[in-house]
């Protein structure tokens, strides 16, 4: 019990010391007005807009105070566990939002899994970046929260088409194609679905926004020219680990379709989670 009290009173004791506290109840002011015109219009998102920003605060405070204790143990197995955490959390969710899909917690899992640890050890082997927490945890955040969403929009759309598309994919089974053959299409549009808004950001880069790792690196004081080029790795990184993790995420879920005599399986359509 006494544990438990310190704990809290060491978490208010962190709230209230936040320097930024004033700046961060100002950006809240935005979404209570933002709440406010909802409840006004009837929306109905005031309820989702207040869980949201409740949640955000709490898991980042705390996130906040978990890394500090890491970077200070600067221990490579930490490390490991914060990314196997990461990455367990990001299959769990993919996995709910692409439950069409047979066995679709295990396809999230090897998917955003093993796309971002690859995307990982190039970088780390290639020297762009030192196996450190400060470094890794971050980084590793960024390519593990794209490639989740990612590998749920790929499930998503071709365990759609997949079901929607029975008779055609049967049809081309009958004239003798293999299921690799007759779901060629699903595959294709379920990774380019997913692949699309990625590659639309990689285009217009600098021309529509400025994306956030630049954004931050200039607001903390760095030069432009710094911030471009931190930018350019983020962004070429991320681009690389969504195609790897998009494409594993479709392989594995054009097999999860099939049986191994290439006969497709008879699956209902479950009711997808909010």
């Amino acid at each position: 019990m006494d544990a438990l009290n310190n704990a809290i009173n060491e978490l208010g004791d962190t709230i209230f010391n936040l320097d930024d506290l004033p700046r961060i109840a100002m950006a809240i002011g935005l979404v209570a007005i933002a709440a406010i015109i909802s409840r006004w219009q009837q929306a109905d998102v005031e309820n989702d807009l207040a869980a949201a920003t409740a949640r955000s605060f709490v898991q980042l405070i705390a996130i906040g105070l978990v890394l500090e204790l890491i970077f200070e143990q600067d221990h490579p197995l930490w490390t490991a566990l914060v990314l196997l955490v990461m990455i367990v959390i990001a299959a769990r969710t993919s996995g709910r939002r692409g439950q069409a899909t047979p066995h679709a917690a295990r396809v999230s899992l090897l998917a955003i899994g093993f796309g971002s640890v690859l995307t990982l050890a190039l970088l780390v082997i290639g020297g762009v970046f030192e196996f450190s927490p400060q470094a890794i945890i971050p980084i590793g955040g960024m390519i593990i929260g794209n490639s989740m969403t990612v590998a749920a929009q790929v499930m998503n759309r071709m365990s759609d088409d997949l079901l929607d598309q029975r008779n055609q994919i049967e049809s081309r089974l009958a004239l003798g194609a293999t299921s690799r053959q007759a779901s060629l299409v699903q595959f294709q549009r379920g990774l380019r679905t997913a692949m699309i808004p990625h590659i639309d950001t990689t285009k217009t880069v600098g021309l529509i926004k400025l994306p956030g790792a630049m954004t931050g690196m200039i607001l903390a004081g760095a030069s432009p020219l710094e911030a471009v080029q931190l930018q350019l790795i983020v962004m070429y990184m991320l681009i690389g680990a969504t195609t790897f993790t998009g494409l594993i995420a479709a392989y594995l879920t054009y097999r999860a379709f099939f049986t191994p005599a290439h006969q497709l399986k008879a699956l209902p359509r479950p009711t997808q989670a909010d």
